[in-house]
């Protein structure tokens, strides 16, 4: 429904310390008109330049708490309102080189008056400033 707005362009940053980043992230929007409880985030699939990212790699930042896609099932106290941004982090040894990067995001979503899993995907092209 909303699926051009879920990657947030100008946030693709690295993480960790300069000269030892140990990955990188960028923002992400739920692409559904309603608010949902994290533990309906049933699958977030990341790919970077075409190469895609294993599941175990990627965690999601929402409300200064950070969870493993694995731990998402489990999380009943949380929830991701709509138009809100929360950092999908990747660990990545080196994180990524200055410059632009193709991102994809599938996001995949149980919402309780569909029949079949719900979500979107969206790609965009972000530059990492140096």
């Amino acid at each position: 429904m909303f699926d051009q707005y879920i990657i947030v362009a100008g946030t693709l940053r690295n993480t960790g310390p300069a000269g030892a980043e140990t990955g990188f992230s960028f923002g992400v929007r739920l692409p559904y008109y309603r608010g949902l409880g994290l533990s309906m985030v049933e699958d977030l699939a990341v790919e970077v330049d075409g190469e895609a990212v294993q599941s175990e790699r990627i965690s999601l930042h929402l409300h200064g708490r950070t969870y493993r896609l694995g731990e998402l099932p489990g999380v009943l106290d949380d929830r991701w309102e709509m138009g809100e941004v929360a950092d999908l982090l990747v660990d990545r040894a080196g994180g990524l080189p200055a410059g632009p990067h193709e991102v994809f995001v599938r996001e995949r979503l149980r919402i309780s008056y569909m029949p079949v899993p719900g979500g979107g995907e969206d790609r965009k092209e972000l530059t990492l400033q140096r």
